[in-house]
């Protein structure tokens, strides 16, 4: 049987560490313009480069897929040596990265990319996922069939402390953002996991620790097969202190046997800004 080798896209927003444990062979990084150059996510540009930019000048950066040819170059790295790929992608409905994929899948044999319908670590619960089918000894196919199947068990929501990333991003009017910040309004916003699209959900207020602790208490009583191996804090450049007040609310609930933390990607950052977090965890 052909050897497995589990990839993603850069925006699963694992860690080092976590790739390392379930043996994630490679990201592959969207690109990243700001003015006339153009950076891959993750490796020549973090998301504090992204907000340094965006204080000094108010323009956000612009995110581009990764091109039919890139992914093409990047499989034939594992299928020239005889094995076969299983490749997560970045959800269709934010990005055209993975019909690129799909498009270079098909000149190639035994690549499988698949339709994460979500994003950030959301995508990341499907990468895991892939990790322990492959360690079972399935094979790429199998694997990839059974991934696609679990896309809709994914929950990934986000709270938004401030809306100045959306307003710059055309996704809200200056004056929504105004009244927003007078009133303390922190919007939450959901990925619908048939696609990847996002929608603004319940819109918070009041002190950034009391809501984030508001909205990890709703998003857990809103299902009740939630699957307890593992979840995600995600963030984006938001202090140590509010993931801390989040992590130990979570610990002790005594629900999930193990709580990861980790930084939401430039892709993911450009278009949210600092002060973000989410939960993001699977139902059975």
């Amino acid at each position: 049987m052909r050897k497995v080798i589990l990839t993603a896209d850069s925006t699963c927003d694992l860690t080092k560490e976590l790739c390392s444990r379930f043996n994630v062979q490679a990201y592959i990084p969207l690109h990243i313009v700001l003015g006339e150059k153009s950076y891959e996510d993750g490796v020549n540009i973090n998301p504090p480069d992204i907000y340094k930019n965006f204080e000094a000048t108010g323009v956000l950066p612009k995110t581009a897929a990764v091109n039919v040819g890139e992914y093409s170059d990047f499989f034939k790295r594992f299928t020239d040596e005889g094995n076969s790929v299983v490749h997560i992608c970045l959800g269709s409905a934010l990005s055209s990265s993975y019909q690129n994929a799909v498009t270079a899948a098909s000149e190639l044999e035994n690549v499988y990319p698949i339709d994460s319908c979500n994003l950030s670590s959301g995508s990341g619960h499907l990468v895991i996922e892939a990790a322990k089918l492959i360690e079972q000894g399935l094979d790429a196919k199998t694997v990839a069939e059974k991934v696609k199947g679990m896309t809709s068990k994914v929950q990934a929501s986000f709270v938004i402390d401030k809306l100045d990333y959306l307003r710059a991003g055309g996704r809200c009017s200056a004056l929504a953002v105004f009244g927003a910040n007078l009133l303390k309004i922190k919007p939450s916003i959901y990925v619908n996991n048939k696609d990847g699209s996002m929608t603004v959900g319940k819109k918070y207020r009041g002190k950034l620790d009391n809501v984030l602790l508001q909205y990890v208490d709703e998003q857990l009583a809103a299902y009740d097969n939630i699957k307890n191996d593992k979840i995600f804090i995600t963030h984006a450049g938001i202090g140590d202190d509010h993931v801390k007040v989040v992590y130990d609310y979570l610990k002790g609930k005594n629900i999930f046997e193990e709580i990861f933390i980790t930084t939401a990607s430039c892709t993911i950052s450009s278009h949210c800004g600092p002060g973000t977090l989410g939960i993001l965890f699977m139902t059975e």
